[in-house]
């Protein structure tokens, strides 16, 4: 699960990516406005978690300028503003959720997996498809009665093609499902991770569609 963290504290934001990158997230992480809208621009984050107070502006400007672009990436506010009307006026510009600082590391993992679910329509933490159920938070993939040991990676990609059975993902977003903006792609890494995934789940539960990409069996 790819997000942004836009966060201008150095200690936090660190502290932010090791905790998510734990749960299960791959953030990218960036100090100020101008540089949010570089990586929103970049890569396709499934959801970006905001700061309200940046050094060279609002993050509540950024949203709205977001929201008018038509930009519709969810949002998750993060600010030590945290009166009722703060709150209002953050979710009446477009923020999809907020939590206030400080605030417990679970939690906010908890909320961004709520918030990227209703994004796709799905009220349920588990995916099932048939025989095969993956619980998201947890990380955890059953294959009938049997549980499946993946990577991160492995899993980041079966995630992604559980969450649209039947859809064709291609390569590139695959690789944007799996690597950081900044991070250089290996040339064969997703066909890597699809071998091993089919190696695992079985060779007809991921299909190639020639030309175009992968899909999940339904």
């Amino acid at each position: 699960m790819r997000i942004l963290l836009v966060e201008d504290d150095d200690v936090l934001r660190d502290g932010l990516v090791a905790g998510l990158g734990l749960d299960g997230f791959e953030v990218d992480a960036v100090a100020c406005i101008a540089d949010a809208r570089a990586g929103l621009v970049a890569s396709d984050h499934l959801g970006v978690i905001l700061d309200i107070g940046l050094p060279d502006g609002s993050g509540l400007d950024l949203l709205a300028e977001w929201r008018r672009a038509g930009n519709d990436t969810p949002v998750l506010l993060l600010t030590a503003r945290n009166l009722v009307g703060d709150r209002v006026d953050g979710l009446d510009s477009g923020a999809d959720d907020y939590l206030g600082k400080p605030f417990d590391l679970a939690e906010l993992s908890a909320r961004v997996r709520a918030m990227l679910r209703r994004s796709v329509g799905r009220a349920s933490d588990a995916i099932v498809l048939g025989e095969l159920e993956i619980s998201v938070a947890q990380r955890k993939v059953t294959l009938g009665a049997e549980q499946v040991t993946l990577s991160r990676r492995e899993f980041a990609i079966l995630h992604a093609l559980a969450e649209h059975p039947g859809h064709i993902l291609s390569r590139v977003v695959l690789e944007d499902r799996i690597y950081g903006w900044r991070e250089e792609v290996e040339s064969n890494a997703v066909e890597v991770h699809i071998h091993k995934l089919r190696t695992k789940l079985g060779r007809t539960r991921i299909e190639t569609v020639r030309g175009e990409g992968y899909r999940i069996a339904t």
